[in-house]
């Protein structure tokens, strides 16, 4: 598997991950609320956790706010209805609106690439917000987390720069993945700056 495209799995995981927890034919067991919020602001910084705003699941499955935020980072806790995968992603709240519109479509029954395509086209017409700047999104990925330590060890880390319609002319950064730093899906929407913990 190429970088490339293994970097496109890790940003996109974050995305898939805000669907709310689908319907499995086994029970689903939802950790308590606190255990899920001290798991999903693991990516951020230790000093933007005790601030950051989470979106979770309740007893029934649904998606919804846990905790209140008092800073600019919004959480997702891992989906407890994909047990085989630990994630967890955390976010700008200037990217609300495009994430959760992401969620909305995915629970409509939207798949794969049409969600962007939804998505791009209601950036453009201005019906979906999304300003101009440059936004945060954290990651972890995979590893085992130990509830009762509240540690989570062997995760993939993704850092990622949310700067829309970024093109590699108005960056100077290449669109090829590198040792470096590099901008992916240039010229849209969801352009972004791909940054890894290897830098």
């Amino acid at each position: 598997m190429t970088f490339r495209v293994l970097a496109l799995l890790c940003i996109v995981a974050p995305l898939a991950a805000q669907a709310p927890a689908a319907a499995a034919s086994a029970p689903v067991t939802i950790p308590p609320a606190a255990e899920q919020v001290a798991a999903a602001v693991q990516p951020l910084p230790p000093e933007l956790r005790d601030g950051a705003m989470v979106l979770g699941y309740d007893a029934g499955g649904k998606l919804v706010t846990l905790r209140a935020g008092t800073n600019d980072m919004h959480c997702l806790a891992d989906d407890p209805a994909e047990a085989a995968r630990f994630h967890v992603a955390c976010y700008h709240k200037a990217l609300e609106p495009f994430m959760a519109r992401g969620r909305a479509l995915r629970a409509a029954g939207t798949t794969g690439d049409q969600v962007d395509s939804v998505r791009f086209r209601e950036v453009r017409s201005g019906r979906l917000a999304l300003p101009r700047g440059a936004w945060s999104l954290y990651s972890l990925t995979g590893g085992t987390w130990d509830p009762a330590a509240r540690t989570l060890t062997g995760a993939r880390p993704l850092y990622v720069l949310y700067m829309p319609y970024a093109t590699v002319q108005s960056t100077g950064l290449s669109d090829k993945p590198g040792k470096g730093p590099w901008l992916m899906f240039p010229g849209t929407p969801k352009a972004h700056l791909m940054l890894t913990p290897t830098m």
